[in-house]
């Protein structure tokens, strides 16, 4: 697997923000989203380390850090991550892969005793059109209360769209929803008055905490 970088920090986002966890960032994805905010891990020259999960397991055991986030890129593009997923379970760590809505998680369910937590974005078009239509939605299907869907918005239309979503696929009674802002595209207190309007129970505004305590193009928090 090319690993990119691997650091610990705090959770900047999800049901667990705040807690210290260790972040496996891998090379490569298969998007382009216009927002993105790690594009440099997903270029062909970006530098990476081909480490196997047995390696990978061994640095987070020796962090002694419980919460593992496996991130990119696209992790689920990596050859080898079942088992890298697997071994982390194994050892006893969370397990939560973010992963961009493009790739079919269902293989990654079927084995309930090392299923990981996902967390998984719903491209809007603040992403670009080529994201949105790659989306899967017959992933909604697969998840649960320790999942969540991330909506990152850059207008009211986006907005908008995610909420209708949100109320097609019942996401807010199935698992856990974030709306962030684009990073200075949008107030987070337009999000806090939309939510307010359209009565979005059960729908939380994230903002990502390591770009308010880091600078925002810090690497490695």
């Amino acid at each position: 697997m090319q690993v990119a970088e691997k650091f610990v920090s705090i959770d900047g986002e999800g049901p667990h923000a705040g807690e210290l966890a260790a972040f496996i960032r891998f090379k490569g994805c298969n998007l382009d989203c216009d927002y993105c905010d790690t594009k440099w891990a997903n270029r062909a020259d970006c530098a990476a380390n081909d480490e196997t999960a047995e390696d990978l397991a061994a640095w987070v055991q020796s962090t002694g850090t419980h919460n593992v986030t496996l991130t990119g890129g696209e992790p689920l593009l990596q050859h080898g991550i079942d088992g890298l997923i697997a071994r982390l379970i194994d050892d006893g760590c969370r397990v939560e892969v973010e992963t961009n809505g493009s790739i079919d998680i269902a293989p990654f369910c079927a084995d309930a005793a090392h299923r990981p937590v996902f967390t998984l974005d719903c491209k809007l078009s603040a992403s670009g059109t080529a994201c949105v239509i790659a989306m899967r939605p017959d992933n909604y299907r697969y998840l649960g209360s320790h999942d969540s869907v991330k909506f990152v918005c850059g207008s009211r239309a986006d907005l908008e769209d995610a909420a209708r979503i949100i109320a097609a696929y019942d996401l807010d009674r199935t698992c856990h929803v974030f709306l962030s802002p684009v990073f200075g595209k949008i107030q987070p207190a337009d999000i806090v008055t939309f939510m307010e309007k359209r009565r979005l129970n059960g729908v939380r505004l994230q903002l990502q905490l390591h770009k308010i305590i880091w600078d925002p193009m810090t690497r490695g928090v």
